[in-house]
This record gives C-alpha cells, structure tokens and sequence, in this order.
C-alpha cells in the first residue's frame, strides 16, 4: 500500500488556512482541519473537502495550549 500524504492545517476554518486546506486536498493529501473556536466554519469546509475524495478530519484545538495539541497528533 502506497504512503498516504497527510496533512494538518491549523487554523483552517477560514481565511488562507481553509485556502491552503483545500489546496491539500486537490492535490490528495488527507486533511485534518486545526479550528479554535468556530466548529461550524470547520464543519462547513470539510463538507467543500468532500468533492475532493480524500479522508478529512476537524479537530478543536488551541495550538498555543501545549495539551491541545497532542489530539492533532
């Protein structure tokens, strides 16, 4: 089985992390969509990922909290 390219882009819910989270996704990587507080915009970008055919995940995570990261991970 080939490696699968993954991909974690936090703060993705919106502006240039959503942009570059769709860019990842058009190009096959798996994504995991980093979000701090808006679960909906999260929600929203992984239903646009959907076109693209690759597996997709969204965590809440505040990057800046050490043990926040760890589930990205």
């Amino acid at each position: 089985m080939p490696n699968q390219k993954v991909a974690i882009i936090t703060g993705a819910s919106r502006g240039i992390g959503a942009a570059t989270a769709r860019e990842f996704a058009v190009n096959g990587y798996q994504v995991c969509v980093d979000y701090r507080q808006s679960r909906q915009l999260a929600s929203a970008l992984l239903k646009e990922l959907d076109q693209f055919g690759v597996g997709h995940i969204s965590v809440q995570a505040n990057i800046a909290q050490e043990n926040e990261v760890l589930p990205l991970l």
